[in-house]
This record gives structure tokens, sequence and C-alpha cells, in this order.
């Protein structure tokens, strides 16, 4: 599924004292077609940009991001589109739904760049909704759902784009313990229906003891299956 060979990535900081930040150094990585994993870290340690190059969302400075044999450093900002629009499903902590759009509205929006017609993006954006356990919520507006309920139209968002690859940015980290975790049941039971290939950012450490494997980022570099990194 994924490859990462040599992959930095540096930035110039807000505070010009500072100069330029690495926030990924020297990254190798694979991840197997259909695999769980949990990438742990602290805030600032490099997670998030992790997840930002393994979705398109950014380039690396140096090395490469292969998916399926495809090098996305390679590719047009054209190309980069049409892979987070057909192959790839966000999900963030914020939830990012659009306040004034209903729940269903919401899910609808992710097909439109694919020209999705009409009746069939309502069609899939029911079933999306009605496979996380919201049919019932479909015409409420952000406002009236509980944050639950939020990152669950969010995880349907990401799922009515039949995506091969999930990632997930701290999905549980606005949520109380209780709906945490049936958010990560959801997630692992929505990803294992689908057979994708999820890759989760997460500071929890019960949220990451979940994952078939886990990755801990530590000033931008990554270590597998730790035993004894201590996380806050």
């Amino acid at each position: 599924m994924y490859t990462l060979t040599g992959v930095s990535k540096t930035f110039r900081a807000r505070s010009r004292a500072r100069g330029m930040v690495t926030a990924v150094q020297q990254l190798d990585l694979s991840i197997a077609d259909g695999e769980w994993l949990a990438v742990q870290g602290r805030t600032g340690s490099g997670k998030s940009t992790l997840l930002q190059l393994l979705g398109g969302m950014d380039r690396p400075s140096t090395g490469s991001v292969v998916l399926d044999g495809h090098d996305l450093s390679a590719m047009t900002e054209s190309q980069l589109t049409e892979l987070r629009a057909t192959r790839v499903g966000f999900v963030f902590q914020a939830f990012n739904l659009i306040p004034t759009l209903s729940a269903i509205e919401n899910v609808e929006a992710a097909l439109v760049p694919l020209a999705t017609p009409a009746i069939q993006r309502r069609e899939r954006a029911a079933a999306a909704l009605a496979a996380v356990g919201l049919a019932d919520r479909a015409g409420h507006l952000p406002s009236e759902l509980s944050g639950g309920q939020q990152q669950r139209v969010g995880i349907a968002r990401a799922l009515v784009k039949e995506p091969s690859v999930l990632l997930a940015d701290e999905p549980t980290g606005n949520l109380d313990i209780d709906t945490r975790d049936e958010i990560l049941s959801l997630i692992e039971q929505v990803s294992t229906a689908n057979k994708l290939t999820l890759v989760l950012v997460t500071h929890d450490s019960a949220v990451a003891a979940h994952a078939e494997r886990v990755a801990v980022m530590h000033d931008g570099r990554l270590t597998i299956d730790p035993t004894d990194t201590p996380i806050d």
C-alpha cells in the first residue's frame, strides 16, 4: 500500500528567530494493504505532518511517498486532488462540518468533486449515515448533534467516497471517554467491513493500543512498536 523512503519535511517557522523547522526527519515506513497503524506522539512531534504527507495534502521536502506504486511527490496538483477525492478518506478532531448544512448534506459534499449525480449523492450519503447509526439524524444541523454524533457524520463523509485508505487525525480528541470508545469501535468496524488501510494519529495510549501496529513520533523521527517510550 504505502512505502515511504527517506522522507523529510522542512518548513519556515512563523517566528523568524526559529528559522527552518524539520517536522519529519529521514522517515522510512511501509504500511501494508488493510493494516491498522496508530501513530502516537506529543503535540508538535510531527505525527499530523506525516498524516498530511500520506494523504497528499502536503509534499515531502526530500524522499518519496509511494501509494500502490505511485509517487505522490511526483504528482501534479490535479492528480493529488483526484487522489484525495477518490482514494483517501479523512476524519478530523474538530469534525470540520459545514454548520449551515444538514448531516446528509455534509456527507453529500464529499461527492461533489466526483461529479456524482444528485440522486446518487443523496442515496450514497443516506447509506453512509445509516452505516454509522445516524439514519434518523440526516436532516439535523451540526449544532443539533452531540460531539459523538458530529464525528459519526465525519466518518460517514469519509466513507461515502468508498476510499481504500482512511486517515484519522485525533478523531477522539474532543470526546469524553465513553464517546471516545464508541467512536473508536465504530472506526474499527467500518475499517474492517470496508477492508480499509487505517492510519490513526493519537496522543492517547488507550486508543493506540487497539491498533495492529503502533509507531511513535518524537522530534520528527519514527519508532515502530515501542515498548518504553513515554507519552504524555
